[in-house]
């Protein structure tokens, strides 16, 4: 991968980061799923970006941030799962 598209898709993953950061800050309530999707899509691109531009600490916390915002996502999946099946019964 070559370094300008290794900077589009880590700028496109910090973009992604700072709009859930603020949709988080702006709105009444979290769509959770939402919120860890697009956290979990930032992570990624940073990570895939990390490829040709290696940092150490960064690889750490995009890992982290990845592993955290997945565990995020599967219980919201959960939660509406079990939210949508409460409500029809």
């Amino acid at each position: 991968m070559n370094p300008l598209l290794a900077n589009i898709i880590g700028v496109t993953g910090s973009v992604l980061f700072i709009g859930a950061f603020a949709y988080a800050n702006r709105v009444e309530v979290i769509d959770k799923l939402l919120f860890n999707a697009v956290n979990l899509a930032g992570a990624i691109l940073l990570l895939i970006s990390l490829w040709v531009h290696f940092n150490l600490a960064a690889f750490v916390l995009e890992s982290a941030w990845a592993v955290i915002a997945l565990a995020g996502l599967i219980k919201a999946i959960r939660e509406r799962r079990t939210h949508r099946e409460g409500t029809q019964s």
